[in-house]
Protein backbone atom coordinates (compact mmCIF):
# COMPACT_ATOMS: atom_id res chain seq x y z
CA UNK A 1 0.00 0.00 0.00
CA UNK A 2 2.93 2.38 1.16
CA UNK A 3 4.40 2.08 -2.01
CA UNK A 4 1.61 2.29 -4.52
CA UNK A 5 1.14 5.18 -2.74
CA UNK A 6 4.70 6.67 -3.14
CA UNK A 7 4.72 5.87 -7.04
CA UNK A 8 1.66 7.73 -7.07
CA UNK A 9 2.83 11.04 -5.57
CA UNK A 10 6.26 10.62 -7.48
CA UNK A 11 3.85 10.18 -10.58
CA UNK A 12 1.96 13.31 -9.85
CA UNK A 13 5.38 15.81 -8.57
CA UNK A 14 6.97 14.39 -12.26
CA UNK A 15 3.95 15.70 -14.37
CA UNK A 16 4.36 18.75 -12.48
CA UNK A 17 7.99 19.42 -13.87
CA UNK A 18 6.65 19.52 -17.33
CA UNK A 19 2.88 20.70 -17.64
CA UNK A 20 2.42 23.81 -16.49
CA UNK A 21 -0.74 24.82 -14.59
CA UNK A 22 -2.33 23.11 -11.13
CA UNK A 23 -1.75 19.39 -10.90
CA UNK A 24 -3.93 17.08 -9.28
CA UNK A 25 -1.60 16.00 -6.24
CA UNK A 26 -2.13 12.74 -3.91
CA UNK A 27 -2.15 13.60 -0.56
CA UNK A 28 0.00 17.01 -0.90
CA UNK A 29 -0.75 20.76 -2.23
CA UNK A 30 -1.55 21.15 -5.81
CA UNK A 31 1.87 21.65 -7.41
CA UNK A 32 2.44 23.80 -10.60
CA UNK A 33 5.42 23.62 -13.09
CA UNK A 34 6.87 26.93 -11.41
CA UNK A 35 6.03 25.63 -7.92
CA UNK A 36 7.70 22.90 -8.04
CA UNK A 37 10.78 23.81 -10.28
CA UNK A 38 10.96 26.64 -7.28
CA UNK A 39 10.85 24.18 -4.60
CA UNK A 40 13.69 22.45 -5.85
CA UNK A 41 15.48 25.20 -6.81
CA UNK A 42 15.29 26.67 -3.16
CA UNK A 43 16.69 23.19 -1.58
CA UNK A 44 19.40 23.72 -3.75
CA UNK A 45 19.94 27.59 -2.65
CA UNK A 46 19.72 26.90 0.98
CA UNK A 47 22.01 24.23 0.96
CA UNK A 48 24.73 25.81 -0.89
CA UNK A 49 24.77 28.70 1.14
CA UNK A 50 24.42 26.73 4.44
CA UNK A 51 27.62 24.95 2.99
CA UNK A 52 29.42 28.02 2.63
CA UNK A 53 28.42 29.33 5.58
CA UNK A 54 29.82 26.69 7.60
CA UNK A 55 33.33 26.58 5.46
CA UNK A 56 33.95 30.36 5.05
CA UNK A 57 35.08 31.36 8.18
CA UNK A 58 37.57 31.01 10.53
CA UNK A 59 38.07 26.84 11.94
CA UNK A 60 35.68 26.06 8.99
CA UNK A 61 37.87 23.44 7.54
CA UNK A 62 40.83 23.66 10.14
CA UNK A 63 38.29 22.93 13.31
CA UNK A 64 36.20 20.06 11.77
CA UNK A 65 38.11 16.43 10.92
CA UNK A 66 35.28 15.52 8.00
CA UNK A 67 37.02 18.39 5.75
CA UNK A 68 40.39 19.21 7.19
CA UNK A 69 43.47 19.78 5.16
CA UNK A 70 46.14 17.61 6.02
CA UNK A 71 49.49 16.64 3.90
CA UNK A 72 48.28 13.47 1.11
CA UNK A 73 48.45 10.53 2.63
CA UNK A 74 51.67 9.28 0.33
CA UNK A 75 53.52 12.28 1.72
CA UNK A 76 53.31 11.15 5.69
CA UNK A 77 56.44 8.97 6.21
CA UNK A 78 57.77 12.54 4.65
CA UNK A 79 55.96 14.42 7.06
CA UNK A 80 57.22 12.08 10.46
CA UNK A 81 60.85 12.59 9.45
CA UNK A 82 60.72 16.63 8.72
CA UNK A 83 58.98 16.35 12.25
CA UNK A 84 61.81 14.52 13.73
CA UNK A 85 64.01 16.51 12.38
CA UNK A 86 63.00 19.52 14.27
CA UNK A 87 60.66 21.04 11.58
CA UNK A 88 57.17 20.74 13.29
CA UNK A 89 56.30 24.44 13.90
CA UNK A 90 57.10 24.64 9.41
CA UNK A 91 54.97 21.56 9.12
CA UNK A 92 51.70 22.65 11.57
CA UNK A 93 52.05 26.76 9.77
CA UNK A 94 51.93 24.82 6.41
CA UNK A 95 48.62 22.83 7.23
CA UNK A 96 47.34 25.88 9.03
CA UNK A 97 47.83 27.53 5.75
CA UNK A 98 46.53 25.52 3.66
CA UNK A 99 43.29 24.87 5.83
CA UNK A 100 42.85 29.24 6.08
CA UNK A 101 43.11 29.12 2.26
CA UNK A 102 40.52 26.96 2.09
CA UNK A 103 38.32 29.40 3.86
CA UNK A 104 38.80 32.26 2.32
CA UNK A 105 38.33 30.83 -1.01
CA UNK A 106 35.25 29.19 -0.35
CA UNK A 107 33.53 32.42 0.55
CA UNK A 108 34.20 33.20 -3.48
CA UNK A 109 31.81 29.83 -4.08
CA UNK A 110 28.50 31.67 -3.31
CA UNK A 111 27.74 33.13 -6.21
CA UNK A 112 28.76 30.46 -8.96
CA UNK A 113 26.29 28.04 -7.00
CA UNK A 114 23.66 30.40 -7.14
CA UNK A 115 24.10 31.38 -11.00
CA UNK A 116 24.21 27.18 -11.29
CA UNK A 117 20.54 27.41 -9.28
CA UNK A 118 19.28 29.93 -11.69
CA UNK A 119 20.30 28.14 -14.67
CA UNK A 120 19.03 25.14 -13.74
CA UNK A 121 16.57 23.50 -16.48
CA UNK A 122 13.24 21.83 -15.92
CA UNK A 123 15.45 18.28 -17.30
CA UNK A 124 18.24 18.81 -14.15
CA UNK A 125 15.28 19.82 -11.72
CA UNK A 126 13.65 16.05 -12.34
CA UNK A 127 17.18 14.78 -12.11
CA UNK A 128 17.57 16.41 -8.80
CA UNK A 129 14.33 15.10 -7.77
CA UNK A 130 14.30 11.38 -9.20
CA UNK A 131 17.77 10.89 -8.31
CA UNK A 132 19.51 9.85 -5.37
CA UNK A 133 20.17 11.57 -1.65
CA UNK A 134 23.15 13.03 -3.21
CA UNK A 135 21.51 14.16 -6.76
CA UNK A 136 21.88 17.90 -6.44
CA UNK A 137 25.06 17.57 -5.02
CA UNK A 138 26.47 15.83 -7.95
CA UNK A 139 24.51 18.54 -10.42
CA UNK A 140 26.95 21.11 -8.73
CA UNK A 141 29.94 19.58 -9.32
CA UNK A 142 29.23 18.95 -12.81
CA UNK A 143 28.39 22.51 -13.57
CA UNK A 144 30.46 24.63 -10.69
CA UNK A 145 33.54 22.70 -10.41
CA UNK A 146 35.46 24.10 -13.65
CA UNK A 147 34.51 27.60 -12.67
CA UNK A 148 34.95 27.50 -9.15
CA UNK A 149 38.40 26.13 -9.29
CA UNK A 150 39.63 28.94 -11.46
CA UNK A 151 38.02 31.43 -8.99
CA UNK A 152 39.95 29.55 -5.94
CA UNK A 153 43.17 28.66 -7.31
CA UNK A 154 44.61 32.71 -7.87
CA UNK A 155 43.47 32.90 -3.64
CA UNK A 156 45.24 29.64 -2.59
CA UNK A 157 48.19 30.82 -5.02
CA UNK A 158 48.10 34.17 -2.68
CA UNK A 159 47.93 32.38 0.93
CA UNK A 160 50.52 29.83 0.68
CA UNK A 161 53.27 32.09 -1.56
CA UNK A 162 53.58 33.68 1.92
CA UNK A 163 55.65 30.46 2.83
CA UNK A 164 59.13 29.74 1.35
CA UNK A 165 57.60 26.21 2.75
CA UNK A 166 55.14 25.80 0.19
CA UNK A 167 58.42 25.98 -2.81
CA UNK A 168 59.95 23.28 -0.46
CA UNK A 169 56.51 21.05 -0.46
CA UNK A 170 56.20 21.54 -4.51
CA UNK A 171 60.12 20.33 -5.15
CA UNK A 172 59.47 17.22 -2.62
CA UNK A 173 56.15 16.46 -3.69
CA UNK A 174 57.50 16.72 -7.40
CA UNK A 175 60.38 14.05 -6.50
CA UNK A 176 58.13 11.81 -5.14
CA UNK A 177 55.41 12.40 -7.81
CA UNK A 178 58.13 11.18 -10.89
CA UNK A 179 59.30 8.17 -8.50
CA UNK A 180 55.39 6.88 -8.58
CA UNK A 181 55.22 7.91 -4.77
CA UNK A 182 52.54 10.72 -5.34
CA UNK A 183 49.42 11.32 -7.64
CA UNK A 184 50.82 14.18 -10.42
CA UNK A 185 47.66 15.96 -9.21
CA UNK A 186 49.03 16.05 -5.95
CA UNK A 187 52.27 17.48 -6.76
CA UNK A 188 51.83 20.78 -6.55
CA UNK A 189 50.75 22.97 -3.11
CA UNK A 190 48.33 25.23 -4.90
CA UNK A 191 46.15 22.82 -6.74
CA UNK A 192 46.29 20.12 -3.69
CA UNK A 193 44.68 22.74 -1.65
CA UNK A 194 42.24 23.97 -4.53
CA UNK A 195 41.13 20.28 -5.39
CA UNK A 196 40.69 19.96 -1.19
CA UNK A 197 38.53 22.86 -0.66
CA UNK A 198 36.33 21.84 -3.70
CA UNK A 199 35.81 18.21 -2.08
CA UNK A 200 35.07 19.92 1.37
CA UNK A 201 32.31 22.05 0.07
CA UNK A 202 31.08 19.27 -2.06
CA UNK A 203 30.91 17.05 1.44
CA UNK A 204 28.86 19.77 3.33
CA UNK A 205 26.61 20.35 0.48
CA UNK A 206 25.80 16.67 0.49
CA UNK A 207 25.38 16.63 3.70
CA UNK A 208 22.85 19.70 3.31
CA UNK A 209 21.01 17.79 1.16
CA UNK A 210 20.51 14.85 2.86
CA UNK A 211 19.11 16.89 5.86
CA UNK A 212 16.58 18.27 3.33
CA UNK A 213 15.76 15.33 2.38
CA UNK A 214 15.20 13.94 5.54
CA UNK A 215 13.59 16.70 7.25
CA UNK A 216 12.13 19.79 4.42
CA UNK A 217 9.43 20.65 7.57
CA UNK A 218 12.38 21.71 9.33
CA UNK A 219 13.51 24.00 6.74
CA UNK A 220 10.59 26.20 7.80
CA UNK A 221 9.06 26.15 4.06
CA UNK A 222 6.00 25.26 2.40
CA UNK A 223 7.57 24.92 -1.04
CA UNK A 224 10.23 22.15 0.32
CA UNK A 225 7.67 20.87 2.26
CA UNK A 226 5.16 20.25 -0.62
CA UNK A 227 8.75 19.22 -3.32
CA UNK A 228 10.23 17.35 -1.16
CA UNK A 229 7.89 16.03 1.90
CA UNK A 230 5.88 13.94 -0.68
CA UNK A 231 8.45 11.52 -0.74
CA UNK A 232 8.36 10.94 2.43
CA UNK A 233 5.13 9.69 2.97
Amino acid sequence: MKNMRYVAVMSTILCSLFFSGPVLAVGVADLSNKEASSGIKEALAKGAEMAVSQLGKPDGFMGDARVKIQLPDSLRTGEKMMRSLGMSKQIDELVETMNRAAESAVVEAKPILVNAVKNMSLDDAKGVLTGGDDAATQYFKRTTATPMGEKFLPMVKQATAKLQLADKYNQFAGKASKLGLLNEKDANLDAYVTQKALDGLYLMIAEQEKAIRKDPIGMGSKLLQSVFGALLK
